[in-house]
């Protein structure tokens, strides 16, 4: 059998995947936690839109400059690997593998069901919910492990589908508001007197889950036609699209409702904005986009969760390396890492339904907000390859050896700050439950022999 992935996909696709991972349940799931957690007073959510977006873009424009140079099975473990060393990259790869892709996938299931309910009317926090969640995990597992190339096309697709909605607010919304001078009343008004410094690293917060998702399209790093060009293309562009998209759409928001009717209808505030424009029947179809753009995140965000055992097995490492090395020769895809993936997606799931949405927590101390906290462990964990990377590229000119991922590192720092001004004691449960899932991929650390017919392979290219 075959391991390795065929190169399958172009630019449009990575760059489908750039905002495709990032646009789609967070600009409408999150815009109302920072509406609320700014009091509504607009500026200030704003300069959190502005913050959130200007850290992810020199990021990506740092991760841009390595994946430049380096392209071989999933991007980010790549670099990490190439300017540290290999036992980084495990524990980076193991981290992407059993918390970062998943509490993102689940969270973005849950956020796809929930719309879903509103749409029909359902509780959002009742086993209707859950059951959706469930089959929507499932069917973009199979999508993704079934046909890989109709993921990538409907990635594309509800790309596209997904900017309607978001446009047409940014353009509309802002026309009517200004026409109402409703717009220039949520910007002058506060509806709740908040502190200024709390309030906004609380709203960047909720901007992290919302720009997240991005560091996903280089784990297609291997199946990309010409990856070194494509990727970086990809990132930088997709990036630029993402923050300018946010804010408009941010900006529309506040022309069609009152913030203070906006902060007080919770998850059904993106639909009572567009019923507002559209009235009652053209809003519930253009709240059918909203379901579609969170169906296409998820789908993007599957993508790159069910690589991450195969990322980690192909460099020899990690539990039954044997078996999660595999790629089916019909489908090109690595299926037993698929199937983990959906395995721990589906806990991290009931985690998030028991920690957030119950009326009693589940799990006492140990309760926290996947959807944002584990930024806290994420960004730290690409300081060291930004600081790594410029004593090591002494080939490049002073700008993008040096400026630009010295930004990168200060907006990690701040992102992790924030993390946990606004999250408080609930990090140290995070990280306690971080370091017990990390001590488990310690036992699988070493690297194993490569297999027979791998080292044969390897000879022969160096004869």
């Amino acid at each position: 059998m075959d391991n390795k992935l065929d190169k399958k996909y172009g630019f449009f696709t990575a760059y489908a995947m750039v905002v495709g991972t990032v646009i789609g349940s967070g600009v409408f799931f999150k815009a109302e936690k920072v509406l609320t957690s700014t009091g509504g007073d607009l500026p200030l959510g704003i300069a959190a839109w502005i913050i959130g977006g200007a850290i992810m873009l020199v990021c990506a424009y740092a991760f841009s400059q390595m994946a430049s140079r380096f392209a071989y099975i999933n991007g980010v473990v790549d670099y990490a690997e190439a300017v540290i060393g290999k036992t980084y990259g495990y524990y980076l790869a193991w981290f992407l593998a059993t918390i970062y892709y998943p509490t993102l996938t689940s969270v973005l299931a849950w956020v796809s069901a929930r719309y879903t309910c509103v749409l029909f009317g359902f509780p959002i926090a009742g086993g209707e919910c859950l059951v959706i969640t469930a089959f929507y995990l499932i069917g973009s597992y199979a999508l993704n492990s079934l046909s890989p190339v109709l993921a990538g096309k409907f990635q594309t697709t509800t790309t596209i589908i997904k900017l309607i909605p978001l446009f047409l607010m940014a353009i509309i919304g802002t026309f009517k508001g200004l026409s109402s001078g409703l717009m220039i009343e949520n910007f002058t008004t506060i509806t709740t007197e908040v502190e200024t410094g709390p309030a906004l690293f609380s709203a960047v917060c909720a901007t992290a889950f919302a720009y997240d998702g991005w560091i996903i399209a280089t784990s297609m790093n291997s199946e990309l036609k010409d990856a070194k060009k494509t990727l970086p293309k990809a990132l930088v562009l997709g990036s630029i699209s993402v923050v300018v998209i946010y804010i408009l759409y941010y900006i529309g928001l506040s022309g069609t409702v009152s913030n203070a009717e906006l902060m007080a209808s919770g998850e059904a505030g993106a639909k009572i904005a567009f019923s507002s424009i559209f009235g009652k029947m053209g809003g519930t179809f253009m709240f059918v986009f909203v379901v579609i753009s969170c169906l296409g995140t998820l789908n993007g965000l599957m993508l790159g969760c069910t690589r991450g055992m195969y990322t980690i097995a192909v460099r020899n490492r990690g539990p039954a390396v044997e078996t999660f090395r595999e790629v089916d020769s019909r489908t090109n895809m690595p299926t037993n890492s698929g199937i983990f993936a959906l395995l721990v997606t589906m806990a991290w799931v009931l985690y998030f339904y028991g920690a957030n949405l119950a009326e009693t927590s589940w799990f006492g101390f140990f309760t926290f907000d996947s959807s944002e906290i584990p930024i806290i462990t994420s960004y730290p964990a690409y300081i060291p390859i930004f600081i790594m990377f410029m004593v090591k590229s002494k080939d490049l000119g002073f700008v993008k050896r040096f400026v630009m991922p010295l930004l990168a590192v200060i907006g990690c720092a701040f992102m992790c700050f924030a993390a946990v001004l606004a999250h408080g004691k609930t990090v140290v449960a995070y990280l306690i439950v971080f370091v017990v899932i990390m001590s488990i991929g310690a036992v699988y650390s070493g690297e194993k022999e490569p297999p027979k017919d791998e080292v044969r392979h390897h000879k022969k290219r160096k004869k």
